[in-house]
């Protein structure tokens, strides 16, 4: 292949249109684990704020492509997979509107208004996520329910809190709920065993490697052991694994080379702890996974990988 053949594309640099869907499909396949699980505790909460950001979703990619004058592609999966994410990253009783207007913010506004996908800075339905949880913070709204008859440990409160208080009493998941299941906290917080399902599934189809996983579950882990926390619990409570696998590893809002991608965790892992023990548990993840977002292109540029082909030149002396 002539190097006229190659072309310059924004991240993910998958070069066709069947390879993105299929990307997007892998991953919808490794949140099924997740899903299920959800489905399970919190039943029909959980099944509408789905369908509903699902919905929210698809609609506003259409609505933004045909405004911005570009063909409308919905079967590449990408929006159907933010859908899933912005409602698994909320917890399962707030109202399905709430849920949606964050998948709105996150697809029309940061995907879509930011040229489509490959072209987003940050991760979508982090955004619409953090962005919602700010408008609860401003609205108070954080206690607003659905009336969909009871459930059980819908209003549980996050194990997170525990780590916020110091609190080491029975009232809080053992380290057997939190691995196997739990009602707590956000859709994605359920079951670590089901994030690690889904997690594997994505390393065994290549999609996502260990290097940004890792160093973001080792730097929390270290750190909050020095800082005098449980590091166990503290990396296994609330969405730090859902975060480290599936959220800080986007290909298009992640580095691209080895070494980069090891920095960022450990900056995301660093993040996660001082906002977790300083300052509020909830969004920690998600606010710590948005600055890495923010220093990825400075990451990119300033741990530079060798060009592929490139041969390293060897001065010439003047003997010679």
């Amino acid at each position: 292949m002539s190097a006229n053949e190659y072309l310059l594309t924004a991240p993910p640099h998958i070069k066709r249109e069947d390879r993105i869907s299929t990307a997007m499909r892998d991953v919808a396949i490794a949140l099924i684990p997740v899903i299920v699980m959800a489905l399970v505790f919190f039943r029909l909460y959980a099944l509408v704020n789905l369908v509903a950001c699902v919905i929210a979703a698809v609609a506003s990619e259409w609505v933004m492509r045909k405004i911005m004058g570009r063909e409308p592609n919905i079967g590449d999966f990408s929006a159907i997979v933010t859908g899933l994410f912005v409602a698994l990253l909320m917890p399962p009783a707030v109202p399905f509107w709430y849920a949606m207007i964050g998948t709105i913010i996150a697809v029309a506004l940061v995907k879509e208004l930011m040229g489509g996908l490959g072209y987003n800075i940050f991760n979508p339905a982090l955004f619409g996520f953090v962005s919602m949880l700010i408008i609860s913070r401003l609205w108070a709204l954080e206690n607003v329910t659905l009336n969909l008859g009871s459930l059980d440990g819908v209003t549980s409160a996050t194990p997170l809190t525990f780590i916020k208080e110091g609190v080491l009493n029975g009232l809080r998941p053992g380290y057997w709920g939190l691995f196997l299941a739990h009602a707590g906290g956000a859709m994605a917080e359920v079951s670590l065993i089901a994030v690690l399902i889904g997690a594997a599934y994505l390393m065994y189809r290549g999609h996502i490697t260990w290097h940004i996983p890792v160093s973001i579950i080792g730097t929390a882990f270290i750190l909050s052991a020095i800082l005098g926390q449980n590091p166990l619990y503290f990396v296994m409570a609330g969405g730090l694994a859902f975060g480290s696998f599936f959220m800080a590893t986007d290909w298009v809002t992640s580095p691209d080379n080895r070494l980069a991608q090891i920095i960022y965790g450990v900056i995301i892992g660093i993040l996660i702890v001082v906002i977790r023990v300083y300052a509020a548990p909830t969004g920690a993840v998600a606010y710590s996974i948005l600055i890495g977002n923010a220093l990825t292109p400075l990451l990119n540029k300033v741990v530079v990988r060798k060009r592929f082909g490139a041969v390293k030149t060897v001065p010439v002396t003047e003997s010679e």
